[in-house]
C-alpha cells in the first residue's frame, strides 16, 4: 500500500504540529523530573489528565482491543473495563495522598514510608526491576503495534521500523524533558481520536460491510468459538461459563485489585503518580485522575470496537489476512494485525492522518515510559545508590544514556514477542497477587519493606513455577493460574507483616504527620503523635463520602460506555435506560466532588 503526495504532505504536517511545539516548550522548562521539580513548575489538571490518557492510547491499544473482540467478542473487553474499579478508586481514596507525599517519584516514597536498609534495597531494586524490566516489555509491546502497522501500510521489516522510531523517540526524549512531553501527549488525544473516529466511519460505510445497521446484522449471525456472540456486552454465564469466568467474574472480583498492571495500579504508581505529583494542588490531582478515567474508557474504546468488528465481516480468518498482504511476515500474523488491516480502508488525506497520528501515539508511549524509565534508573537508582554527589549536568547525561539504552532493550525484546494480548497476559500473570499490598500500605501501619520484598519475590516464583509446569506438561487456566498466584502472594506479605521487622516508629509517625492517611489501620499511629495532631486533620478525610464517590463514577463510567454501545447497535430501550442510570449516578458523582473538593 502506498501513500499519495496529500497523505505525506498530511503525515509531514502533523508531525510538526506534534513535534515542534513539544520540543519547544521541552527546551525551554526542564531538562529531566528532577529539574522540573526542582524548578517548582506544576502541571494544570487538564493537562496532567490529557498525558495519562494518551500514555495509555498508544498504537498497541487499537490492536489489542480488535484482538480481544475477534477472540472473545465485545465482551471480552471486561479484562480492562474492570480496571474501572483501580481507577476511581485512585480519585477517592489516593490521589491526594500522593499529592500530599510531596516525593518525585513513586519509588521514592519507599524511603518515607519504610526505614532501614531494606527501604533503600527496594527502592533501587524497584528502580531497575520497574524502570527496566518492565519499562521495556510495555515498550516492546507498543513497538510490536508500529511494526505490524509498518509491515502492512509500507512492508517494512522490523528491524527498519525499529531503527526509524528509535531514532524519533531517542532523541525527542533526551532533549525535550517531562513538560516536552505532556505537551506532546495533549496535541496526540486530539489527533488521534480524529483518525480512530474517521477509522470507525470508513470501516463501517465500506462496501463490504454496508453501514451500521448491516455491521449489526451481519455480526449477530456470525458464530464464535463456543457459539460466542460477538456483539453482547456480557459474556454468556450458560454457555460458555469458561471464558465468562476468564473476561468477566475474574477481572471483577480479583484482577482489579489484586494485580499491578501499568496505568491501572492499585492505588496509583508509575506515569499515573508522576502526573499526580505534578499538579498544582490535591484538588488538580483528584480531577486529573477522574478525567483520566472518564476519557479513557468513555471515549476511546467504541471507534476500536467498530473497526474490530467490521474486521470480522472482511477478514473472517487469519489467512483472508495472509493472501491480502502476501509479504507480511509470517510471525507478525495474528488477530491483533487486523486493526492496521483495516486501515486500507481510509481515503487519501486521511490516511495520512491517520498515519502521522499513529506514530504521534506511539512516540506520546514510548516518551513517557522512556522518561519516567530514565527517571528510575537515574533518580531513584543511579543518583541514590552509585553517584549521590554529581552536578545536575551529569544526571542530565545519564538520562540521556538510560533513554538510549531503555531503548535498546525495548526494541531487542520486540523479536521475543508475536501478539499483543500475549503481552497483556504476561504483565498481568507477572505482577498478580502485590496490588492488594499496594492499596494496604496507606492503611496499615503494619505493611513494611518486607512485605513488598516478599510480595515480589512470591509473586515471580510462582509465575515460574507454573511455566515450569507447563513445560512438564501440567497446564493451568489463566483465571486458575491468577487465583493460585494471588492466595500465595497475599499468604505470604501478610505473615511478613505480622512476624516481620517492623518499620521505625519515628518514621511511620512522621508518615502519618504529613500524608494524613486515614481510617482506623493507624490509631497506634495517631496516638504517638498526639491529640494535637489528631485535631489538625480533623474532617479532612470521609470514608463514606469516597466510597459514594467511588461506587458513583464506576457507575457513571459503565453506563455512559454501555450507552454509547447500545446506541450503536440501535437498542434504543437498553440505550435510554442506561442513559438514565449515567444522569443519576453523574450527580451524585459532582455532589461528592464538591464535598471532596472543599475539604481539600
Amino acid at each position: 500500500m502506498h501513500l499519495t503526495t496529500l497523505d505525506w504532505l498530511i503525515v509531514i504536517a502533523s508531525l510538526l504540529i506534534c513535534f515542534g511545539p513539544a520540543l519547544f516548550f521541552g527546551r525551554r522548562a526542564s531538562q529531566n523530573t528532577s529539574e522540573f521539580f526542582a524548578s517548582g513548575r506544576s502541571v494544570p489538571w487538564w493537562l496532567a489528565g490529557l498525558s495519562m490518557v494518551a500514555t495509555t492510547f498508544s498504537a498497541d491499544t487499537p490492536n489489542l482491543v480488535t484482538d480481544i473482540v475477534r477472540r472473545n467478542g465485545v465482551a471480552g473487553n471486561w479484562v480492562w473495563w474492570a480496571f474501572v474499579l483501580t481507577g476511581v478508586s485512585t480519585v477517592f481514596f489516593y490521589a491526594r495522598l500522593w499529592r500530599r507525599s510531596g516525593v518525585l517519584t513513586d519509588l521514592e516514597f519507599y524511603e518515607l514510608r519504610y526505614s532501614g536498609g531494606a527501604a533503600s534495597a527496594l527502592r533501587g531494586f524497584r528502580a531497575v526491576y520497574l524502570g527496566l524490566f518492565f519499562n521495556c516489555m510495555i515498550m516492546a509491546a507498543v513497538n510490536l503495534a508500529t511494526c505490524k502497522i509498518a509491515g502492512i501500510l509500507f512492508g517494512l521489516d522490523r528491524w527498519q521500523t525499529l531503527l526509524l522510531v528509535g531514532v524519533l523517540n531517542v532523541t525527542f526524549a533526551a532533549f525535550a524533558g517531562l513538560w516536552g512531553v505532556l505537551v506532546i501527549d495533549m496535541i496526540q488525544f486530539f489527533m488521534k481520536m480524529t483518525a480512530v473516529i474517521a477509522a470507525a466511519y470508513f470501516a463501517v460505510t465500506s462496501p463490504q460491510v454496508g453501514g451500521l445497521h448491516a455491521l449489526v446484522t451481519k455480526v449477530s449471525a456470525l458464530q464464535g468459538p463456543g457459539g460466542l456472540n460477538y456483539l453482547s456486552l456480557l459474556p454468556d454465564f450458560q454457555s460458555n461459563w469458561d471464558l465468562a469466568v476468564a473476561v468477566f467474574i475474574m477481572p471483577i472480583a480479583v484482577q482489579w485489585w489484586a494485580v499491578w498492571y501499568p496505568g491501572s495500579e492499585p492505588g496509583g504508581g508509575s506515569y499515573i503518580a508522576q502526573r499526580m505529583l505534578a499538579s498544582k494542588s490535591e484538588k488538580d490531582a483528584l480531577s486529573a485522575v477522574l478525567f483520566f478515567n472518564i476519557a479513557h474508557y468513555v471515549f476511546r474504546p467504541w471507534p476500536w470496537i467498530l473497526v474490530a468488528l467490521c474486521s470480522l465481516i472482511v477478514y473472517p480468518e487469519l489467512s483472508d489476512i495472509q493472501r491480502t498482504f502476501p509479504n507480511l511476515e509470517p510471525r507478525l500474523l495474528g488477530h491483533d494485525i487486523a486493526y492496521p488491516a483495516m486501515l486500507t480502508f481510509l481515503p487519501t488525506g486521511f490516511l495520512g492522518l491517520m498515519v502521522g497520528g499513529l506514530i504521534a501515539a506511539s512516540s506520546s508511549t514510548i516518551l513517557t515510559h522512556l522518561n519516567w524509565g530514565a527517571s528510575y534508573l537515574v533518580h531513584d537508582f543511579y543518583r541514590r545508590f552509585v553517584r549521590p554527589d554529581a552536578d545536575e549536568p551529569h544526571y542530565v547525561r545519564a538520562g540521556r544514556i538510560a533513554t538510549a539504552g531503555l531503548f535498546v532493550g525495548a526494541a531487542a525484546a520486540v523479536y521475543l514477542l508475536d501478539t499483543a494480548k500475549d503481552i497483556f497476559d504476561v504483565i498481568l500473570q507477572v505482577g498478580a497477587g502485590t496490588g492488594l499490598l499496594y492499596l494496604v500500605r496507606w492503611f496499615w501501619w503494619r505493611v513494611n519493606a518486607w512485605c513488598e520484598i516478599v510480595a515480589m519475590a512470591s509473586s515471580f516464583a510462582v509465575s515460574i513455577a507454573l511455566l515450569a509446569l507447563k513445560t512438564q506438561g501440567v497446564v493451568f487456566s489463566t483465571h486458575a493460574a491468577l487465583l493460585a498466584t494471588v492466595a500465595i502472594t497475599t499468604v505470604c506479605w501478610v505473615a511478613t507483616a505480622y512476624l516481620g521487622p517492623e518499620t521505625d516508629r519515628d518514621v511511620l509517625v512522621n508518615f502519618w504527620r504529613k500524608v494524613r492517611p486515614f481510617g482506623p489501620g493507624w490509631k497506634p499511629i495517631q496516638a504517638l503523635a498526639g491529640p494535637a495532631a489528631l485535631d489538625a486533620r480533623a474532617d479532612r478525610d470521609n470514608i463514606p463520602l469516597a466510597l459514594v464517590g467511588w461506587v458513583a463514577g464506576c457507575t457513571a463510567i459503565w453506563s455512559a460506555l454501555f450507552a454509547e454501545g447500545n446506541y450503536l447497535y440501535g437498542r434504543m430501550p437498553q440505550a435510554l435506560f442506561l442513559t438514565v442510570v449515567f444522569l443519576v449516578s453523574s450527580a451524585v458523582l459532582a455532589a461528592v466532588i464538591r464535598r471532596t473538593w472543599a475539604s481539600s
